[in-house]
């Protein structure tokens, strides 16, 4: 094997209902005010704004879901090293067809 390192870009696209927004928000605007949270003042200001203007709960979202989650999907994680982690969070529609078919194809 080559001592080049290799690298592997994991795609992972989840629709979710939010069934409950203002819940949501309160669980980030706890993260927001947690101690621990790398921010200033004017920021956690920011933050906190943005979530509780976003009625979709995508804002909220965000702030509950760190990328390295993700690498508990990962059985062997011990022979992989994350190098890089992007997380984005929009509004949706619903699931799309694909996923209805998908659902109807397992049950």
């Amino acid at each position: 094997m080559s001592d080049e390192p290799k690298f592997l870009r994991l795609t992972v696209e989840l629709t979710v209902e939010v069934l409950d927004v203002d819940a949501l928000q309160a669980a980030a605007l706890a993260e927001i005010r947690h101690p621990d949270a790398d921010l200033t003042e004017e920021e956690r200001t920011e933050q906190a704004e943005l979530v509780g203007s976003d009625e979709s709960g995508a804002s909220a979202l965000q702030w509950l879901i760190e990328p390295d989650h993700v690498l508990q999907l990962v059985e062997h994680i011990t022979e992989i090293e994350p190098r890089e982690a992007v997380l984005g969070v929009e509004p949706s529609e619903g699931p799309s067809e694909e996923d209805d078919e998908e659902e109807h194809d397992h049950a």
